[in-house]
């Protein structure tokens, strides 16, 4: 998949978000702060979230037990004071252009996608509980951007109908579980092997641990973008700072991403050519127990094994009995192709 001409695979570089979500407190000024810790840290897009209260909340909304934790009380003014409308996100949006940062957006509601449409956003995104929202989802589509899709919470059969809608469309299924912090013990980083039976595309991991390191270990196993949070302040009052990075956090969790992505290298079991030292040295071969004249037909008691690894290797001795030598060789020698008749 790509991404404003960025390749999302295997054998690219692990592509990161920095999650600015409700962190910016509904400032435009804190998003485009958040905006530039996420451009110090390396990350590749900043995304935000592009919500109505009045249009998200039903009369029965509740808060989830973490958003009570963070101290809010009621679910409407808790979300009415974290919007931030599409045109407030322009500057932002501008901000990350120019910082070299895409520019991503979670839309919640099919009615505000003609609002982000007038704004250069590289790509969509659907939040976990949107998996089974298929008026949304088929809105998004018929923007023909890339469409990311988190699944938290979702089953595996919920999966495969969103991928049923949608066909062909450039898409990016994220590995997640909804839980605000996610133990370290429910992180379920091998969930994405079970996303692979679903999505041919690339897979992501959307990260809600509070580790630094679970990002890397989630692309050592093979995913190719990672979301994280990032707030200016993990004590600050509201729903997801807690479980977010701050600047020195996102730096030290993209390089780690990185460094595992170096680590891993491809899926193929080769010999890399820092090993050819090593296994000229330490590999033995088929070397002659005894001085050996030309015509000699050789037996096994003609041969021992020995380093270093620069003859034949012993492998070979079953046909390597029964032939003949072509010319002398000394005792102690590692027996070569050349010596062979």
């Amino acid at each position: 998949m790509r991404i404003a001409g960025r390749t999302i695979a295997p054998d690219q570089p692990p592509y990161v978000i920095a999650e600015i979500g409700v962190n910016h407190d509904g400032s435009v000024e804190r998003a485009l702060a958040l905006v530039e810790i996420a451009r110090a840290a390396g990350a590749d897009a900043v995304k935000l979230q592009l919500f109505e209260a009045r249009r998200l909340l039903g009369r029965d909304a509740r808060l989830a037990a973490y958003q009570k934790a963070s101290g809010a009380t009621d679910p409407m003014v808790m979300l009415a004071a974290l919007e931030l409308p599409a045109e407030a996100m322009a500057g932002v949006v501008a901000r990350a252009h120019e910082g070299g940062l895409h520019a991503i957006v979670t839309i919640f509601s099919p009615e505000l996608v003609d609002a982000a449409e007038r704004l250069p956003f590289d790509a969509y995104k659907t939040a976990s509980p949107d998996i089974q929202n298929r008026p949304l989802i088929e809105r998004l589509l018929a923007t023909g951007k890339p469409l990311l899709l988190s699944t938290g919470a979702a089953t595996l059969e919920e999966v495969e109908r969103a991928a049923g809608w949608l066909g062909e469309h450039r898409h990016l299924f994220l590995h997640c579980v909804s839980s605000y912090p996610t133990p370290d013990e429910e992180a379920s980083l091998g969930g994405r092997l079970a996303l692979a039976q679903v999505s041919p595309h690339a897979l992501g991991y959307s990260d809600h641990t509070t580790s630094l390191d679970t990002g890397a270990l989630a692309v050592a196993g093979g995913a190719c973008l990672l979301e994280k949070h990032v707030t200016h302040d993990r004590a600050a009052r509201g729903p997801d700072h807690a479980t977010a990075v701050d600047a020195a956090g996102l730096a030290e969790y993209v390089r780690l991403a990185r460094r595992a992505w170096t680590m891993r290298g491809p899926a193929l079991k080769t010999v890399s050519a820092c090993e050819d030292d090593v296994r000229t040295a330490a590999r033995q071969s088929l070397t002659t127990t005894r001085d050996l004249p030309a015509g000699h037909v050789l037996t096994r008691a003609d041969l021992t094994v020995k380093r270093p690894g620069t003859g034949l290797s012993p492998a070979c001795l079953g046909e390597i009995e029964g032939r003949t030598l072509r010319r002398p060789v000394p005792a102690d020698t590692p027996l070569c192709r050349e010596h062979i008749a």
